[in-house]
Order: C-alpha cells, then structure tokens, then sequence
C-alpha cells in the first residue's frame, strides 16, 4: 500500500513540532541511519523486503520538483514493503531518474528483493539531504508517519519515501 498523491503533506522542519510528529515516533522517523540495518536488528534478522511494483512511470508533481526532474518525463519507480516477522512494518517507494542510472548506479535498476538501504549506505559518495516529515492528511492514514529524503551518489539524485505502520513503533527501543 503506498498512499495515493494528497493522502499526505510533505514538510522540511528546523524543529519538528509535536503535533507533527509525537515525541514517541521519532526515534524511528528521524534516525539518519541505515534504515534496513535498523529493522534487520528489531526483527532478530527476520527481516525481507518485498517487491511491489518496479518500472518506469511519471514521478509524481511533487517528486518531479523535488528532484528538479522534468514534468513528462519517467523515472524508475521501485516500491516496497519491508516485513519484520512476515509483517508489513514499512513501505517504502524510490523514485530514480533515468539520468542517476549510470555509472555503479546503474545496478540500481536489478535489486530485485535486497534492501536499497544496503546498497546506499555502503556507498563512500552516499550523502544524505535533510528528512522531510509526512503528515497525514486523511483519516485512513491515522497512525501512519513517513519521511523521504533525497540520496545523491556521485552527485547523482534519487528520493526515498518510506512510510511507517504502527507496528514498527511497539519496537522503538531495538
């Protein structure tokens, strides 16, 4: 399940409020870590991830203008669910342009069901831009809290969006 353009407001914050993100979710939100090695620890190493869609599609308004893409033009979208104990703790959607794709990225396009986190985080030219907060704006995402961030490699952009089931926070002390 990845939520549909609308279903949620995306905001970059100094300070995150409380009523934008409660005190008890943000040890999972807002680490700047390897989110896979992270869930790879609170599940025991139960962890998988799951392959929900893999193309070329448009990025949305908004991730075209986060990542300075062109309107009309397609970038590799990889959706994800990430399951600790067979369970959906977080989906997660990147969002690649098709300029990004060169070089040792280009292996970007044939993960297939290993965690983008590995690959991004062994990375030496890895650098991470600010976490954008998801604030739900409909009552079906109540409980749920994301954050995307851009990841250049090589200077070279893509986004990462991941959304956070209320399951993952039973587990905020792993």
């Amino acid at each position: 399940m990845w939520s549909k353009q609308g279903d949620m407001v995306w905001r970059r914050f100094r300070r995150v409020p409380e009523n934008a993100l409660p005190r008890d979710r943000r040890a999972w939100v807002l680490d700047a870590g390897s989110l896979t090695k992270r869930l790879i620890k609170a599940s025991g190493g139960d962890f998988c991830v799951r392959v929900t869609f893999q193309g070329w599609a448009y990025p949305s308004r908004d991730e075209g203008k986060v990542l300075n893409v062109p309107v009309r033009q397609k970038a590799l979208i990889r959706e994800v669910e990430l399951l600790c104990f067979g369970e959906v703790w977080v989906t997660a959607r990147s969002v690649i342009p098709h300029s990004t794709l060169s070089g040792a990225e280009k292996q970007l396009q044939f993960m297939g069901n290993r965690p983008l986190g590995a690959f991004l985080f062994k990375s030496r030219t890895m650098h991470r831009k600010p976490i954008e907060i998801a604030m739900p704006i409909t009552q079906s995402l109540k409980g749920i809290y994301g954050r995307r961030s851009v990841f250049l490699l090589h200077e070279k952009p893509l986004l990462v969006s991941e959304l956070f089931f209320p399951c993952v926070f039973n587990n905020e002390n792993k």
